[in-house]
């Protein structure tokens, strides 16, 4: 193999040599709307939020957006989401559950003074999937990576099992909470099961664990957990389209869509260069399981 020392040497000298601050100059565009939304089939009050995006020297201080007029509906019923006091650009509705099967459109006026009545009218659409009837278990399976060597905790997968739908297009987001806190509140820290190729399998049973590896939602260790501790699992179904944009957002540089407009993250807030952000719906299936200390037990 050759050696070539030359190479070395100006690698030295650029590390080693004087070196002189430069400042970069870079050209901060126009805020534009962040839009972060949900509506579900959960009987809950569901939420919108708005902000403006931040250029790249103010990116710590994002302005929210107050006074707008948010609204969901599904060409039949309009449900608004109403502003909190003390929380300003948090939107919320009341006690409300969508319903599967439906296309819900967001529509959201923000106040503007350079349009012609005064408001920058934004809207998205997002078509609530179907979702299985009931996941049968949750089971926390003890796990060890190196077997026969011993554990200062118990270390449980949290796995699964259901009769996933036929329909390939659905992903089945995964929401996890222990005593009703969630473990998995960052949009792309959320886990998402495509079923592409096993959609209608028996997720985890033994014709799907022919074809694939066992899917475990989570994991958790005994010394985090107390006896009788609640650890709950909510499926939702999502769309290909949402998956895509939280992948976007996992492997996109800061990752965050209220840093300015990402031309690489996606989204379906309209009209195109107005907004950043999603819109999203989910029907929602939930499951429980209790742990108790004799579980660690070996």
């Amino acid at each position: 193999m050759k050696k070539y020392p030359w190479i070395v040497l100006l690698l030295l000298v650029g590390l080693f040599s004087c070196r002189e601050d430069i400042v970069v100059d870079l050209e901060a565009g126009s805020p534009m709307i962040g839009v972060e939304g949900s509506f579900t089939d959960e009987l809950k009050r569901h939420e919108v939020i708005l902000s403006y995006t931040a250029d790249f020297y103010n990116a710590d201080e994002i302005r929210m957006v107050s006074g707008a007029r948010v609204v969901v509906t599904d060409g039949v019923d309009t449900i608004p989401y109403l502003e909190q006091a003390d929380q300003p650009g948090h939107y919320l509705t009341d006690s409300v559950a969508g319903r599967k099967n439906t296309l819900y459109r967001l529509l959201v006026d923000v106040p503007d003074a350079g349009e012609s009545d005064g408001f920058l009218h934004l809207s998205a659409e997002s078509y609530m999937n179907d979702n299985i009837e009931e996941i049968d278990s949750l089971v926390m399976k003890p796990f060890n990576l190196f077997p026969g060597l011993p554990m200062k905790d118990t270390v449980f997968m949290l796995v699964p099992y259901f009769q996933s739908l036929a329909d390939p297009t659905i992903v089945y987001k995964v929401r996890l909470l222990e005593d009703g806190v969630s473990q998995s509140d960052t949009l792309t820290k959320a886990l998402a099961i495509p079923m592409a190729g096993y959609a209608g399998y028996y997720v985890n049973g033994p014709e799907f664990l022919e074809k694939n590896v066992e899917i475990a939602v989570g994991m958790v260790k005994s010394s985090e957990l107390h006896d009788g501790e609640v650890i709950r699992l909510d499926l939702l179904s999502i769309s290909m389209e949402y998956l895509t944009f939280i992948y976007s957002l996992s492997f996109s540089m800061g990752s965050n869509p209220m840093m300015g407009p990402p031309t690489n993250v996606p989204t379906n807030i309209q009209p195109a260069g107005e907004a950043v952000g999603w819109f999203y719906t989910a029907s929602v299936v939930s499951v429980e399981t209790v742990y108790h200390t004799q579980d660690s037990i070996p």
